[in-house]
Formats: structure tokens, sequence, C-alpha cells
């Protein structure tokens, strides 16, 4: 964001020098409207600034793409014990999609899954003192909308490849039908049970062969 900001800023005070006799000074003299609007750079396309080398991007958060469709695709779930290392991969899942222009939403948080154990320090003397264990698992989930099957899965792909030690990945994801698979699905059932019962009725006429041969 800072970066893209920067890049559309626009100077709008013109500064000369001029030399008298050895000493300078600076007038400013504002620049007409029409050499302003000739001078302002083009919108950058996301594609455009996807590709640009911006040195500390991914110190920024990343951007996230607007809904269309609101079509969901995916769902991620990540847990872990250190909360900091759940921020850390979040942070570069998020920038992965943001890189491939898939619509995702902000991190949620899930409820902290919490465990205790009571346990004696020791055995006779000791067994009366009692030690106390607590783990804690947070959880974290990220929807994903109106993407191309095949993007969703080189995004997930990607994510799984460079995941994060003590970070753990659960993706779910939801793929678009052609209308009448219903039918098409009755149809092969259909079909195989007819297969099958061509296939008893043709053992039970082989069998019967073999027997009438004996």
């Amino acid at each position: 964001m800072f970066a893209r900001r920067s890049c559309l800023a626009l100077p709008t005070i013109a500064r000369f020098v001029r030399f008298n006799g050895g000493s300078s000074h600076t007038v400013a003299t504002p620049l007409p409207a029409r050499q302003l609007e000739s001078e302002a750079p083009a919108p950058l396309t996301e594609e455009e600034f996807s590709s640009m080398i911006i040195h500390g991007r991914s110190l920024y958060p990343p951007s996230y793409h607007p809904r269309t469709h609101s079509v969901p695709v995916a769902q991620l779930q990540f847990r872990a014990y250190h909360p900091q290392f759940l921020e850390l991969y979040m942070h570069f899942v998020g920038h992965a999609a943001a890189a491939l222009g898939i619509p995702i939403s902000r991190p949620v948080y899930l409820p902290t899954q919490r465990s205790l154990w009571t346990v004696p320090r020791g055995p006779f003397v000791h067994k009366k003192s009692q030690e106390n264990f607590e783990r804690k698992v947070h959880k974290r989930a990220i929807k994903a909308w109106d993407a191309d099957p095949e993007v969703v899965d080189r995004w997930v792909r990607y994510i799984a490849r460079h995941a994060m030690p003590g970070v753990g990945l659960r993706v779910t994801q939801w793929k678009r039908a052609p209308p009448g698979i219903g039918q098409q699905m009755v149809d092969a059932a259909v079909g195989s049970t007819r297969l099958g019962s061509d296939a008893d009725n043709v053992k039970a006429l082989a069998e019967k062969i073999v027997q009438q041969e004996l």
C-alpha cells in the first residue's frame, strides 16, 4: 500500500534556481493544471503492481481482493501451540493469495482449545504433592471465494510446500459440478448394476456348461 501511494504521488510545485552574482535563491511556482494532467501516471494494474520489486513488501499486511460472486471455494484451518508462528504463517498465506488474485477473508480467531493434566510429583512421601500441566492449541481460519479450482490447487500446493514447522493445516475445497451431474451419476450406477447382473448370469451359465461336460 505504501509503495503504491508513493508511486502515484504527483509534484505540485516546480523549483528553479537562479544565479545572480554568485548568490542563488529558490523560487516556487505552481505548475499549470494541464501540465499536471499530462504528467499524471496511469493507474497500475494488479499484475503490474505484483511484478514490481518493492523492498520490504512482506512487512506490510497483504492486500485483500474484493469478492465478485461470493461463491466459496476453499476453507483453511490452522492450528499451533505458539501463536507467533501461527500469525507468521498466516501472513505468508495471505500474501500468496494476494499474488494469485484469490479473494480471501481476514483471519478468523477460533476458540482456543485448553487441556489440563494433574499428576503426582512422586510416590510415597511426595504423593500428596501434585503438579499441573497445561496445553493450549490456538486456531485460526481463512475462507476463499470466486477463484478457479486450478488456481486454488496451485495456492494450496505452494503453501503446503513451504509449510512452517509446528503449524498444522487442514484444507477443505469445494469444486463446481456441471448441470445434470446427478442424473449422470444415477445412470452410471444403474449401468454398473446391469453389468454386475450380466456377469452373474454369464458365470452361472459357465458353471452349468462345466457340469454338463463333466
